[in-house]
């Protein structure tokens, strides 16, 4: 991408100001923020995370993410007691949206070392053994925990409907990831020909087992691991469906990438979770590596794999949490299908 070709893509915009361009500019102008911004293409860090990553003192890594915040070029997200920082949405002003995404086009066309590469992937195991270190020690009263945010009955009947519906699922593979005590298995069971129930904590996986060998569910295969396992298995499937899982995962953006991998053309991914909140006590209580999600996060990290929302519905609490709801679908090029989104809102 050229500076011409720049100027090409904003001249039918709102009108970009020299200055803007040149703080964007400014910013871009050190190598290690321009890596930065390549790692937050689909994640989110923590200044600690971020220097460990690059190997800086922590004085270091606030200076340039303070520049890259002033430009506009990163957001902080408050979770807990932590920072972490990602890129824009980008849907709030034409004007810094245009610009911005003329840059990371061109930024996201660099390539990432094998040395970064591993480094980020450490991050993420960093993140994965905390996450695997609560279930395994407190696995066993997780629901209880669970049940201070939401009834496992506020959201299920909602995600079932989402997920089978306008489709004859009878003839069709699912795939279950993060399955907890089994409950939902009661579902899918009955309605498709065969289950997957995926965990990465045999603890929790044994539960779920324990549960289907109780209601005599004998279509599924119980698989330990995660999504990327789940892909070198070879196994496709027409669904996926996650409830209340998404907040457990070290690095939630891949969760969309291998889902697009794994979905046969015309299937659909499922995503019931919280939207971002402020209750921190969420993370020591119920594991939970991150405080609910952005709505525009969620849609970014699907587009971003050519996944196309088709529905979603919101779910009210009376304590103050909100359940979203999400939809995607993996396009079919024998189908012709245009889809418009439908918000639905539940008491």
């Amino acid at each position: 991408m050229t500076l011409q070709s720049l100027t090409e893509r904003t001249n039918d915009a709102t009108p970009i100001d020299v200055l803007d361009v040149s703080q964007a500019f400014k910013a871009c102008g050190d190598p290690m923020r321009l890596q930065i911004l390549q790692v937050l293409q689909c994640n989110a860090y923590g200044v600690l995370e971020l220097a460990q990553m690059f190997g800086v003192k922590q004085s270091g890594m606030s200076h340039h993410l303070k520049v890259l915040h002033t430009s506009g070029l990163v957001d902080a997200q408050r979770e807990g007691n932590a920072i972490f920082y990602r890129r824009p949405f980008l849907h709030t002003s034409p004007k810094d949206g245009e610009l911005s995404r003329a840059l990371f086009d061109l930024i996201d066309r660099l390539p990432i070392s094998a040395d970064l590469l591993n480094r980020i992937e450490l991050i993420r195991q960093q993140r994965a053994i905390q996450s695997q270190a609560f279930f395994s020690r407190l696995g066993d009263q997780f629901k209880a925990q669970q049940e201070l945010i939401c009834d496992y009955e506020q959201y299920a009947e909602a995600s079932f409907e989402l997920l089978v519906k306008d489709r004859a699922t009878e003839h069709q593979r699912v795939l279950e990831v993060g399955p907890g005590d089994g409950a939902f298995l009661r579902h899918l069971s009955p309605a498709y020909q065969h289950v997957f129930a995926l965990d990465n904590t045999a603890t929790m996986l044994e539960s779920a087992r324990q549960f289907a060998q109780k209601e005599r569910l004998t279509n599924i295969d119980f698989v330990l691991g995660d999504l990327s396992h789940f892909r070198s298995m070879g196994e496709t499937v027409n669904a996926i469906v996650m409830n209340m899982v998404l907040h457990h995962i070290p690095s939630p953006a891949e969760v969309f990438t291998e889902a697009a991998k794994i979905l046969e053309p015309g299937g659909v991914l499922v995503i019931c979770d919280l939207a971002h909140h402020d209750q921190t006590w969420a993370r020591e209580n119920c594991g939970d590596l991150w405080l609910g999600f952005e709505a525009a996060e969620l849609a970014r990290w699907a587009q971003a794999v050519d996944l196309v929302e088709d529905d979603s519905i919101y779910i009210g609490l009376r304590n103050g949490f909100q359940i979203q709801l999400r939809r995607f679908a993996k396009p079919n090029p024998s189908k012709f299908t245009q889809n418009s989104v439908t918000n639905r809102t539940k008491p």
